[in-house]
């Protein structure tokens, strides 16, 4: 079954360089072997969801497939390596990355909040921007941000658009891992009033399950931003590694071909839209 996730959270990430005595050989403890781990075990260990339509998700097949699945198979193929994905939701991808138990996180990550300071992306693979579901009756009583008072918004805990929406004065209604009707039935059915995500998330989930009354606030964008592959800030012989094949595949068109399989446009470059609006969460 197709699922959805709200957004993301974040998770601190702290490194403690210690000091005994005498000299202490700093060089060695950060050392940069991210990319020399990879090579020499010649697999690619992926933290991804598995739940993220059409990002990360099961088929009718049971197969884990998804824009940032193909993208990061493909990285892998070009640099001889074998992918083993590790599913986890949202928390657990990053502190799997956090811990090193995952190489790179693969599941729509962006940077906001502290997250930047403490992680890195890949090059971008999609450029979006925020946007809001609603019932179709009635638009949720909903025509703006500031309308978002009082409302009932729906969402994973701890996530960027939960904290956007608590900024605004909504009650918050959160779920673990849940699925994409269920989401959207409980906007329908009046148990919730919206869910702040990714638009073009937003856009193939509703697309997916027409028989739901319910819409993205049309003209209410916001927060433009790029997502990619997450890793630890100390990985930069593997961001390099990455971000050349990402290159090369943006260049002989296999990006765009992979988003055009889940989106139905190419993502992978800036949108034609122009989104003014801001909103910022600490």
């Amino acid at each position: 079954m197709k699922k959805l996730v709200m957004g993301f959270s974040v998770v601190a990430l702290t490194v403690i360089l210690a000091a005994c005595g005498g000299t202490t050989d700093n060089a060695k403890e950060t050392k940069d072997e991210s990319w020399t781990k990879v090579e020499e075990a010649k697999k690619l260990t992926v933290a991804t969801s598995g739940t993220l339509f059409p990002s990360s998700y099961y088929n009718d097949k049971n197969e884990l497939t998804g824009y940032d699945v193909d993208v990061i198979k493909e990285v892998a193929k070009r640099l001889d390596l074998e992918v083993e994905f590790k599913e986890y939701n949202v928390d657990g991808q990053i502190t799997s990355v956090d811990k090193g138990e995952s190489d790179l996180g693969a599941n729509d990550f962006g940077l906001s909040g502290d997250r930047g300071k403490k992680f890195m992306l890949s090059s971008p693979i999609k450029y979006s921007f925020d946007s809001m579901i609603v019932r179709k009756s009635d638009d949720s009583g909903i025509s703006s941000l500031e309308d978002l008072k009082g409302k009932k918004a729906a969402g994973e805990p701890n996530t960027n658009y939960m904290k956007i929406a608590e900024k605004y004065g909504a009650e918050l209604v959160t779920y673990d891992n849940a699925t994409n009707d269920q989401y959207l039935t409980d906007v329908a059915n009046g148990r919730t009033d919206v869910i702040l995500n990714d638009y073009y998330l937003q856009k193939m989930s509703v697309g997916a399950l027409p028989d739901i009354p319910v819409k993205i606030l049309e003209d209410v964008y916001f927060n433009a931003n790029h997502t990619g592959f997450l890793m630890k800030k100390e990985s930069v012989a593997l961001s390099k590694k990455i971000n050349e094949v990402l290159n090369k595949m943006q260049e002989d068109g296999t990006m765009a071909k992979i988003s055009e399989t889940y989106f139905q446009t190419d993502v992978s470059v800036e949108p034609k839209e122009k989104i003014e609006e801001s909103v910022s969460v600490e």
